[in-house]
Parts: structure tokens; C-alpha cells; sequence
């Protein structure tokens, strides 16, 4: 379409008539631009950008998430950590992680965001919005379409951690019963206790003296008694050096009482919690394994044949340790009752830890004991030097002194024999004569002076 356009007029050429073709025009000129800059009313940016926000908004697919807020960010860090995909963990729970792809502290985590009921229930409403959900959201969602997720899971780390289980738990069974039987049989502890009696009725006598015996709890305090001459020195102190002097063969604690310190970290409580969870986890194997055994096969399904294979050998293993447990107790209850103890009232842990502490104070006592025999005989070999230093002393000053008499009495016999004109005589015999029993009678007077002697 043609058109004429009237531009300004300009004064010297007067009004200019121009031909404009509108298709050309249009695809020249940018007309929106041209109203945005030029038009009456400005949109502000504020109400501009919140109307493209409302545009892109409407583009984008909502994400839909049902489940709590914390829950889900903590499951999606989880899940980020794994980076395996909701099918492959599905793959690797239904084949019981033949892959070996979950590792156990991540299935103990997995264990934490098993699809709870509610959960369940939320998540059927929005299956058909399956693209939609958050990560958190279609994880549980996928996990929940496993038959028996949560037992299948159980089953699957106890199947991990088993070995891992009998091997924290045996080790304290075992010390319970070598502590016990250590301390029952121990001669060194038997020498050690009539030891401590004896010399607990000797200073009781007049008021408790004469006992037949005394409570475990009490041996401990033997290091609060100290000696009236010096502090350093304990009751315990004097008990191991007597001990070591009167019976040193016998006296040897610490290598008849070797598994007192293992034993005396066990607690009872806990090592009953602990064979209990080994027990119920066993059981709830098992169970699974006859319910599993009851399904129809599905698809990728290896719990039956794996588990199957898995479960005599550790039934086996706690049927030991189950033994071990019930021969602990008995060895445990024969020791208390041998200390004049009541086994329903003091625990291992308790019990042994008396022994044990006893040890380290008598290894502690034995050391110091040798560390001051050493300090005295370091003082003692330090005292002999001092005197022996002192006597080389006098003796070079003894000597000194000889030497400086000889000198000064031959020079006194020559100016003698000078002024008595006895140096000129031909015979000169008579002159060396008289300066012999000079010599000899100051050799004479130095025998006879006193020396000091040294104690040793």
C-alpha cells in the first residue's frame, strides 16, 4: 500500500510530499521499541519484571512435594551422597546389594526415611503427578511399591553388620570369663589379700583387730594411709617392698591377672543390649525369610535364595556366643560369691574395675618404690665421691708438705755445715751420715700424723 506523508515543513523549500511503502517500513522500523521509548506513559520496572515473572511462572511445571520440610532435605542430601538412582536402589534392595553398591552406614541412614503410612497415603494421591515430584517426595514414593521395604532393609543391613556385631560382642564374653577365672585362681592375689590382712589386724588390734576378712571396696584406700616420717611413703608403698623382700616368686599380680583390665571395661547392661539386638535381629530375619518364602516370586527377587544361604551360619555363631554367655555368668558368680560378694549386686565392670585399679596403683607403687632406691643410691654414690674427693685432698697436701720439709731441712743441714766448717772435711762420710737421720727422723714425724677415715 502506498501512502504520502507530510514531513516538517522547512521554511526555505516549503511543504515536501514523500512516498511510503508500509510493507517496507515495517520490517525496518522496530514499532515497539519506538512506543516504549516515545510513549505517554511509562510502565514501571517493578510492575514490568512481576508481569514476565507471571509469564515464565505459568511456563514452568510446579514441583509437587508432600512431605515434611526437614525430612525431605535431610532424605535429599542422603539420596545426593548415594547417587544411585531410585531404580538402582530398588534393583539393590530386591537383590540384596549383590552389587555391593550400599554401603552400611548408608543403608543405617536409609533406615531413617522408610515411607511411613501418612506418607504413603499423600504420595497415592499424587501418583499420577509422578514427573512432578520433588526428589525427597518420588524416592519414598518408589520405595514404597517394595513388598516388605522396611523388613527387606532391616534384613539387609543386619546381614552387613553381623560380623561386625559378634565380633564387639564376643571379645567382652571372653573377658568376663578369663577375669573371673584370674582372680579366682590367682596365688599372687591370695599371698597379696592375706598380706593386706595382716597388716590391717595388727594396726586395728585393741579395737578390730583379729578379722577374718574384709570388703573388696577397701583395698584401694591402703595408698590414703600415709607414714608419720615421710609423706611420700604410703601403706602401699611398705606393703610391696615387705612382699618383694619375704616372697618374690610368689608375688607377681600382673601377669597372673593379665584380662582384669578388659574385663573391668565391660558393662553389663550394655552386653545384654547388645546380645538382645543381635537375638531380635536374627529373628526378624528369619521371620522375613518364611514370609518371603510364602510370596509369590516377582521379577529381579534374590532374598530368599540369599538370605537363605546366609542365616545357618550366623544361627550357628550366636548359639556360641549364647553359650559363652550363659558359662560367663556362671564363672562370674562363683568369683563374687568367692570375694564374699552378692553376684545380683555388683557388676562386672564394678567388680574387676577394684582389681584393676589395685594393679595400677601397684605397678604405680612398684615404680616409685624403685625410683627412690635409685635416688638414695645416686645420694649414697654421691656422698662417696665427696669423701673420696676430700681424702685425695688431704693426702696431695700431706704430700706437699713432705716435699717442702726434705727441701727446707737439707738446705738447713748445709748452711749448718757451712758455719761449722764441717763441708771442708776430707771426709765427707760423716756428712751424708748426719743427713740420713735427718730424713729419717722427718719421715718419722710425718708417719706419725693422724688421717681422717672414711665410712662406707
Amino acid at each position: 500500500m502506498i501512502r504520502y506523508c507530510k514531513l516538517p515543513e522547512n521554511k526555505l523549500k516549503g511543504t515536501v510530499w514523500t512516498e511510503i511503502d508500509d510493507t517496507k517500513v515495517f520490517k525496518l522500523l522496530d514499532f515497539e521499541n519506538l512506543e516504549r521509548t516515545f510513549s505517554s506513559y511509562q510502565r514501571q520496572q517493578k510492575e514490568a519484571d512481576a508481569i514476565d515473572d507471571t509469564l515464565s511462572s505459568k511456563l514452568k511445571v510446579k514441583v509437587l512435594s508432600v512431605i515434611d520440610g526437614r525430612r525431605a532435605q535431610n532424605c535429599s542430601i542422603l539420596l545426593s551422597r548415594l547417587k544411585l538412582s531410585n531404580d538402582e536402589i530398588k534393583q539393590a534392595i530386591l537383590t540384596m546389594d549383590e552389587q555391593e553398591g550400599l554401603p552400611k552406614d548408608i543403608l543405617e541412614q536409609l533406615l531413617k526415611f522408610v515411607p511411613e503410612k501418612s506418607d504413603i497415603d499423600l504420595l497415592e494421591e499424587h501418583k499420577h503427578e509422578l514427573d512432578r515430584m520433588a526428589k525427597a517426595d518420588g524416592f519414598l514414593f518408589e520405595m514404597s511399591r517394595i513388598n516388605h521395604y522396611q523388613q527387606r532393609l532391616q534384613s539387609l543391613y543386619f546381614k552387613k553388620k553381623f560380623a561386625e556385631h559378634v565380633a564387639e560382642v564376643k571379645p567382652k564374653v571372653e573377658a568376663i570369663c578369663s577375669g573371673s577365672e584370674e582372680v579366682f585362681r590367682s596365688s599372687a592375689l591370695k599371698q597379696l589379700l592375706e598380706v593386706v590382712l595382716a597388716f590391717g589386724n595388727y594396726m586395728n588390734k585393741g579395737k578390730r583387730g583379729n578379722a577374718y576378712g574384709f570388703k573388696i571396696s577397701s583395698l584401694n584406700k591402703i595408698a590414703d594411709t600415709k607414714s608419720s616420717i615421710d609423706k611420700n611413703v604410703t601403706l602401699l608403698h611398705y606393703l610391696i617392698t615387705i612382699v618383694e623382700n619375704k616372697c618374690p616368686i610368689v608375688f607377681n599380680p600382673n601377669e597372673e591377672l593379665q584380662d582384669i583390665p578388659q574385663a573391668a571395661k565391660v558393662n553389663r547392661t550394655e552386653l545384654d543390649k547388645e546380645i538382645s539386638t543381635l537375638r531380635s535381629g536374627l529373628k526378624a530375619v528369619e521371620t522375613e525369610l518364611e514370609y518371603q518364602k510364602s510370596q509369590p516370586p516377582q521379577p529381579r527377587e534374590k532374598f530368599v535364595s540369599v538370605i537363605s544361604q546366609f542365616i545357618t551360619v550366623p544361627s550357628f555363631i550366636f548359639s556360641d556366643v549364647e553359650d559363652l554367655l550363659a558359662e560367663a555368668k556362671d564363672l562370674f558368680t562363683k568369683a563374687v560369691k568367692h570375694f564374699g560378694e552378692e553376684a545380683g549386686k555388683i557388676q562386672p565392670d564394678e567388680f574387676f574395675g577394684i582389681f584393676d585399679q589395685l594393679l595400677q596403683a601397684v605397678s604405680e607403687a612398684k615404680q616409685e618404690n624403685e625410683n627412690m632406691r635409685k635416688r638414695k643410691e645416686e645420694e649414697r654414690r654421691a656422698c662417696m665421691e665427696t669423701q673420696l674427693k676430700e681424702q685425695h685432698e688431704r693426702e696431695h697436701k700431706m704430700r706437699k708438705a713432705k716435699e717442702n720439709s726434705e727441701e727446707s731441712g737439707e738446705f738447713d743441714y748445709l748452711v749448718s755445715a757451712l758455719r761449722s766448717r764441717e763441708v771442708f772435711d776430707k771426709d765427707l762420710s760423716k756428712l751424708k751420715q748426719n743427713r740420713k737421720c735427718i730424713t729419717n727422723q722427718m719421715a718419722d714425724s710425718s708417719r706419725e700424723r693422724p688421717v681422717t677415715k672414711l665410712n662406707f
